[in-house]
């Protein structure tokens, strides 16, 4: 009985995907034809010689440092923001503005980068600012929700000495709770950092500047040796910003 059961999903399993293929109307005997193999290898073989003119590689260059100023400024307004907004988020001001926060951190990540870059555009204009502002709003969200849990699982006792000493409520978060709860921030920032830089590259699809701007001009001109380039660059970027993250992570937040 089981077996059936089984052979009926697998047979469940392959009518979906001929349907699929009869609905989308796709043909694959045209898709893997010769002419099509043909400019599908002669396409990539373009992306094969990327440009390594000293002109391109100069605006490579300066869009690579829009991309990881984008990142790098989008990730630190980010973590403000998600910090002052974890502190009510956390319960430290009351229920209602607990409630109100977390609904206001749900709607900023809610909403993907893309479309805050689209809406950020159509506020700011083309260029990396649009960029900025669309990672700092969603990183504010997830970073915001993330430091508020840090905050809830933070022992109170040395907040909770220093107010019994006469101390006030920010003397006792910052010595009291950020030291020990500083290391934790760090790591979800670095984090977030490493994501944002990979989103920055994406953004300029929508006008927000760097590196993303630079490979969507490059593909719809089919300027595919320097769209190459673009791509090697952007894999440099996100290699280097990973390698140095961890760097960080291992000497500040494990040490």
């Amino acid at each position: 009985m089981k077996r059936l059961a089984n052979l009926a999903l697998v047979g469940m399993m392959l009518g979906a995907v001929v349907a699929s293929f009869i609905y989308l109307g796709l043909n694959l005997s045209a898709l893997l034809g010769s002419d099509s193999l043909g400019h599908m290898g002669a396409y990539a073989a373009r992306f094969l010689q990327p440009d390594l003119s000293a002109t391109h590689l100069a605006a490579i260059g300066r869009g690579a440092l829009e991309t990881l100023a984008m990142s790098a400024l989008g990730t630190l307004l980010a973590a403000v923001l998600g910090l002052l907004l974890a502190l009510p988020a956390a319960g430290r001001f009351g229920l209602l503005a607990q409630s109100v926060t977390r609904l206001l951190l749900n709607a900023l990540r809610a909403i993907p980068e893309l479309v805050w870059a689209a809406l950020m555009v159509l506020a700011a204009g083309l260029g990396p600012n649009a960029g900025t502002l669309a990672l700092a709003l969603h990183t504010a969200g997830v970073l915001g929700r993330l430091f508020a849990e840090a905050l809830e699982n933070t022992p109170k006792a040395p907040a909770e000495a220093i107010r019994l000493q006469g101390g006030g409520q920010i003397e006792a978060f910052c010595y009291g709770t950020l030291p020990n709860l500083f290391p934790q921030l760090l790591a979800y920032s670095l984090y977030r950092w490493e994501n944002n830089i990979r989103m920055a590259s994406v953004l300029g699809f929508v006008g927000a500047g760097g590196l993303g701007q630079m490979l969507y001009v490059s593909l719809s001109l089919f300027q595919e040796a320097q769209a190459s380039t673009v791509i090697l660059a952007m894999l440099a970027l996100v290699f280097a910003v990973d390698a140095l993250s961890g760097w960080t992570r291992q000497r500040w937040v494990r040490a």
